[in-house]
């Protein structure tokens, strides 16, 4: 009998979103007009859906007001602040493709991007942490054509903007708005890209309306539903999987500070009674290690989403047991796919939901396949993990060929991560094929190395990479901080811990001890930089014996 292939379609009774991002946001605004949108815990802002609809329109009519229309693009540069939500579904009513820029970017970075969208208006902060946005955009203006006006949030601009709206006639704005389409693009995002510049992927209203709203009800959003979102809105965790997650079924949007802090995330959580939280792995690990972890009342606590990175095991168990999120899933996908493929369930068995990504989303499909033939391998077989459906991006921006690289004929998103599905349709994600080592012919899959490393009593957080090594081709090297009071750690003492335990073959031949891993600003590890580093931090070191 023939194997069974690694493939799974998403069947659901609940049908596709038809709206636009601007229609479904008034379809909510109009049922629950007096229900809680948005919070902004720094600054005490609140507003009701009602309130936060005259809002979000007022903005929209001062980008009307500003020359602003259907297609032409609006960068927003900021953390997070309530003026970014704002933004957001303001130009998704008037039709205007938003460009997310990262808030990490300096000026070099910011030009690149806003060239290569053609971005019209700027709204940005002034500065945030140690960057001066204000003086980068003075730096890059000259350089910029396309950059009409620049609004900077918080000063005489964004009033200006705002109070231009609000005097002006809705009935243009409405019109507009219905001369919308749901596949029009409405939102670039750029990828952090590990080589080259980055790339940007474009999506639709039905991608990523879509994707939040299925998001949100597999958490079992409603309106009594309050969400933390302390990952970043210039990523698709923060603005499809937070925000519109929110809007499309209800729930309010609970903003804890600008940037993530395990404090204020810890804070918010228990000042405005959420119910879910979101995070990458890292975030949740340094609230769970933070030193008054035990004073903050989490007890409202019940779903929440951790994605972004493999999600250790460990760590899950704790979320569960230490912070009350029974009901909290995993998410997986890229910003191509706007961006959730699989997610678990609320009701899926614990051990499913600190061990595998979930099951594929509804209306999506997944397979698994050789990445050298591109045929579909039998279930329980490694290999490249690939999706298609509803939520797969328009294409990169003006980048035809390069959408062509990841995007096959079949419309095909091709990951680059290395999958594996059981029996039951479970998708477990083991790495990316380029952080695959190779060690003496032997494949190693890196995250079966780090689930064993989060079992050393002295190690809080584990990353491992590959090496040159001239007689192996490569070797494995890990990367970890330890706990408070720790000793110290060496390769050889790691190697005593795992000998019996681990294949000889997976045990690190290098340990370095680190107080952080370099990281992108959306929380996950930049694995290109630490083996860099790593080539060069160990190139003069003798190696262990």
């Amino acid at each position: 009998m023939p194997a069974v292939p690694s493939y799974a379609s998403g069947t659901s009774d609940v049908a596709l979103l038809g709206d636009t991002i601007g229609d479904n946001f008034d379809r909510t605004a109009t049922a629950q007009p007096d229900a809680e949108a948005l919070v902004e815990v720094s600054s005490g802002r609140r507003w009701t859906y009602g309130a936060l609809r005259e809002e979000v329109d007022s903005v929209a009519s001062g980008l009307l007001a500003a020359g602003l229309a259907k297609g032409d693009r609006v960068g927003i540069w900021a953390p997070n602040l309530a003026e970014w939500t704002l933004v957001q579904y303001a130009t998704a009513k008037l039709g205007v493709v938003l460009v997310n820029v990262n808030p990490a970017y300096r000026a070099h970075e910011l030009e690149f991007v806003l060239k290569q969208a053609g971005v019209s208006l700027l709204v940005a902060a002034t500065s945030f942490k140690t960057s001066d946005y204000a003086a980068m955009v003075q730096e890059v203006r000259p350089n910029c054509p396309d950059l009409r006006r620049v609004v900077f949030i918080g000063t005489p601009d964004w009033d200006a903007l705002v109070d231009a709206g609000r005097g002006r006639d809705r009935a243009e704005l409405a019109r507009r708005q219905s001369e919308l389409s749901p596949d029009d693009p409405i939102n670039i995002q750029y990828t952090s890209g590990t080589t080259g510049f980055p790339k940007g992927a474009t999506l639709s209203h039905h991608n990523i309306l879509n994707n939040g709203y299925f998001v949100g009800r597999i958490c079992g959003y409603t309106a009594a539903d309050r969400v933390c979102i302390p990952v970043p809105f210039y990523h698709c965790f923060g603005m499809v999987m937070g925000n519109l997650a929110c809007t499309s079924n209800g729930a309010t949007m609970v903003i804890p500070g600008p940037g993530f802090d395990p404090k204020t995330a810890l804070h918010a959580v228990a000042s405005e009674r959420c119910t879910s939280l979101y995070g990458v792995p890292t975030m949740f690990i340094a609230e769970l290690n933070s030193p008054d972890f035990d004073s903050y009342d989490l007890s409202s606590l019940r779903t929440g989403i951790m994605a972004g990175s493999p999600c250790p095991v460990e760590v899950m168990k704790q979320v569960v047991d230490r912070m009350g999120m029974t009901e909290v899933t995993i998410c997986y996908g890229m910003t191509e796919t706007s961006p959730v493929s699989t997610q678990t369930r609320t009701d899926d068995a614990l051990e499913l939901r600190v061990s595998t990504v979930g099951q594929v989303h509804p209306h999506i499909e997944v397979k698994v396949i050789d990445p050298g033939s591109g045929l579909t391998l039998p279930r329980g077989v490694p290999g490249e993990l690939c999706t298609r459906g509803y939520s797969v991006m328009l294409g990169y921006w003006n980048e035809p060929e390069r959408t062509a690289e990841a995007i096959d004929r079949a419309r095909w998103m091709h990951t680059g991560d290395i999958g594996i599905m059981d029996a039951e349709g479970f998708l477990t994600i083991t790495g990316r094929i380029k952080d695959m080592v190779i060690r003496g012919g032997e494949n190693i899959y890196p995250r079966e190395i780090e689930e064993f490393l989060y079992t050393h009593p002295d190690i809080l957080d584990a990353q491992v990479v590959g090496v040159p090594d001239a007689k192996y081709g490569e070797e494995l090297c890990a990367w970890v901080t330890l706990r408070d009071g720790a000793p110290e750690l060496t390769a050889e003492s790691l190697r005593e811990f795992a000998t019996g335990r681990l294949a000889h073959y997976k045990i690190p031949r290098y340990v370095l001890v680190v107080d952080e891993f370099p990281m992108t600003v959306t929380g996950k590890v930049r694995k290109v930089e630490m083996r860099e580093r790593s080539a060069i931090l160990l190139a003069d070191s003798p190696p262990p014996t």
